[in-house]
């Protein structure tokens, strides 16, 4: 190893300062995000073979992963012109049998091999005659001095790139560990992980004691190098995975700090705006409602209340599952505001949803004498005058605008609110954080209220959303029908479509989603133009709508208004729908190509219905023979529990498939996992308070 002196930390050195890594290694080591010295002894394996006990190839099992090794006896390439297509294919023999390794159109792997090398294989075997493994990963095993880095160990293998050979990577991580290992710092020597812990029963106060007993339940860690040391090279099975956790910890208190840091900048910076309001406008707002708040809609908000007459700036979630009655509480929110002398702005992820939040607030707040104003990216409506001057249209207005409701366009440069007191972001899962710091910079430290039907996972809430307080409506208005909810096969569609027309008959209405605009031929995953015809038919003489994103706004708006009215009694729709549409009469939902989505989604979709007094449907059809897909979609029917239905979807597909592209600034960790780690990330939430206390002492 050559290392020049220099003052920068010797792991945040580049890779280049390394023996044996040259501008051609660097730049495929570049394409595996690996670019410092620290990046190499953070490159986490994909996984580990026993190579203590490998399996004879006349052991190898139809099916059945497994590793053996032979030597090669025979190779070459053979052509099929008909199909177009190739195979390499070695020939190994390792005395009890021989293992055909196939490779498909890959002409390269064959300077890869010759005859006569001893190569390692791992795969799963198609055939036992001849005994066949297709695109196995393999490794041309080689004497030496560091042959014991490879063979009879529990051996790492990487995430690889074109050109990069498994044994050059996994030696040179070796001989880098074993240059630097002393050189691995701890990042937190405040905390002492790895230290046995203090006592906590003898700590002085509650919170001290909290903070040792949770020291306690962590002194089990190694030290950072130890645990990079048992990443890579493990003496024993379990220690991957205490590895894991101890890095992980590593990158949450890392995430915590930050998230504590910037909350406590923002609180010494930022001087709150008195918008507790005096109830002028809220008291006679309830009493119009024609229903009384739930409790819990009460207590959410006296917390926002208290937020918005303290010290600093209210940045609060506020979550509530559908058709908990968060628009209510965001209205308000907005009055006490507009009762302090400051205006408000609404935005939401999508036009309908804007648009409905529109007419809503119009019709709730217009008798008030409020002036509510809408602005998409298509429409900009002056405000609509209060319910008093629109009886005297000649009448000079003195009342500024006072709450504006739209989409991203309220983040354009074109729009600026006249002293802005508060910030409302409904279905906040569908902007980024970015977004939301765009909007708030519209006015001097305004209030923030973040809301979501989308119910966010503990261990993302302490992530992507830990810099706010959050608050929960948990409980529904009372007078709800039950959703009941059916998973069915594509077979049974024509008993579902009876089923529909019989409900229709009743009065009721109906959504049908589909994952599609327009056909893209593609696994028979239906779309809504290719099935508007033939579904036309089937329910005849009701009537049949259909509602896409394509549409012009103009379209959107006159077949929202037609269904609203019951002039259509079905709505043949795609996701479009999935968040603000309100039709209490809406009580059946079919979602075609169920499989498609996710689970938070389906949820979502579904909460457009079960929003008035009857009882509601939801038939969820899924492909036939997607049997994993249909154990999966059994979790709806099994609950409408939204926070119990977004765990089970984070575990299933993971936090990047939940929140989607939209979510720029969420996390991204190497060794933490945000549907598994929630202790973890708790105990990293207290421990980052812990050093940052000390610091400041």
């Amino acid at each position: 190893m050559t290392v020049a002196s220099s003052t920068v930390s010797p792991l945040k050195r580049p890779v280049t300062s390394l023996f044996g890594v040259g501008p051609e290694r660097a730049g495929q080591l570049a394409r595996l995000e690996v670019r410092t010295i620290e990046d190499l002894l953070l490159h986490r394996p994909l996984r580990y073979e026993d190579r203590q006990h490998l399996r004879r190839i006349a052991e190898l099992e139809k099916g059945s992963p497994a590793i053996t090794h032979g030597k090669i006896v025979a190779m070459g390439t053979k052509w099929y012109k008909q199909h177009s297509k190739s195979i390499f294919e070695i020939i190994l023999d390792d005395g009890s049998a021989r293992l055909h390794c196939r490779w498909w159109n890959l002409l390269y792997m064959e300077k890869y091999f010759k005859p006569g090398d001893e190569v390692l294989v791992f795969g799963r075997p198609v055939s036992l005659k001849p005994r066949t493994i297709d695109h196995a990963e393999t490794e041309v095993l080689e004497g030496g001095e560091e042959s014991f880095i490879h063979l009879n160990r529990i051996t790492p293998v990487y995430p690889l790139t074109e050109g990069l050979p498994q044994r050059w990577l996994r030696a040179m991580v070796w001989r880098t560990l074993q240059a630097f290992e002393t050189r691995i710092d701890e990042p937190w020597p405040q905390l002492n992980l790895a230290a046995p812990a203090k006592a906590a029963s003898s700590a002085p106060d509650p919170r001290a004691r909290m903070l040792a007993a949770n020291s306690a339940a962590i002194m089990s860690f190694p030290s950072r190098a130890r645990a990079i040391r048992m990443l890579h090279f493990p003496e024993a099975p379990g220690e991957p995975e205490i590895a894991r956790r101890r890095l992980a910890l590593d990158e949450f208190i890392e995430l915590q700090r930050r998230i504590q840091l910037r909350r406590r900048n923002f609180e010494a910076n930022a001087q709150s705006l008195p918008c507790s309001g005096d109830n002028h406008l809220i008291k006679p707002f309830l009493a119009r409602l024609g229903f009384t708040l739930t409790a819990s809609q009460t207590k959410v908000l006296r917390e926002l209340r208290k937020d918005m007459s303290g010290a600093h700036p209210m940045r609060r979630l506020l979550q509530g599952d559908v058709g908990s009655g968060k628009t209510v509480v965001a209205a308000c929110c907005a009055l006490m505001a507009l009762e302090s002398g400051y205006s408000a702005a609404l935005m939401a992820p999508t036009e309908i949803l804007a648009e409905q939040h529109f007419l809503t607030f119009s019709d709730w707040l217009r008798p008030l004498g409020v002036r509510v104003g809408l602005r998409t990216a298509s429409r900009k409506t002056e405000a609509l005058a209060p319910a008093r001057e629109a009886a005297n249209p000649n009448a000079k207005s003195s009342t500024p605008l006072s709450l504006t409701i739209g989409t991203h366009a309220l983040i354009q440069p074109g729009f600026m609110a006249e002293n802005l007191g508060l910030v409302i972001i409904d279905e906040q899962h569908r902007f980024g954080v970015v977004q939301r710091e765009e909007f708030v910079r519209k006015g001097r430290y305004p209030h923030l209220l973040v809301m979501t039907a989308t119910p966010i996972p503990r261990t993302l809430g302490l992530t992507l959303y830990g810099d706010l307080d959050s608050s929960r409506i948990d409980e529904l208005p009372p007078g709800r029908g039950r959703i009941k909810t059916f998973v069915r096969g594509a077979d049974t569609l024509p008993k579902v479509w009876d089923f529909v027309r019989g409900k229709l008959a009743e009065g009721r209405q109906a959504y049908v989603i589909c994952p599609r605009v327009e056909d893209g031929g593609v696994n028979e995953v239906k779309a809504v133009t290719k099935e508007f015809d033939a579904l036309r038919q089937r329910l005849a003489p009701f009537h049949l709508g259909l509602l896409h994103g394509r549409l012009a706004t103009g379209e959107k708006e006159d077949v929202m208004r037609r269904f609203r009215a019951n002039q259509v009694q079905a709505l043949l729709a795609t996701t479009l729908i999935e968040v603000g549409v309100d039709v209490p009469n809406a009580t059946l939902m079919v979602i075609e190509n169920a499989e498609q989505f996710g689970l938070a989604q389906l949820h979502q979709l579904r909460g457009r219905i079960g929003r008035g007094t009857h009882d509601s449907f939801c038939v969820l059809v899924a492909r036939a023979g997607s049997k994993e897909s249909r154990r999966r979609l059994r979790v709806l029917e099994a609950t409408t529990d939204g926070f119990e239905i977004a765990e089970a979807d984070l575990k299933l597909r993971g936090p990047g498939e939940l929140l989607g592209q939209e979510q720029s600034g969420a996390p991204r960790f190497r060794f933490g996992n945000l549907a598994e780690d929630l202790r973890l990330i708790e105990q990293a939430r207290q421990l980052a308070t812990e050093t940052i206390e000390t610091e400041g002492r």
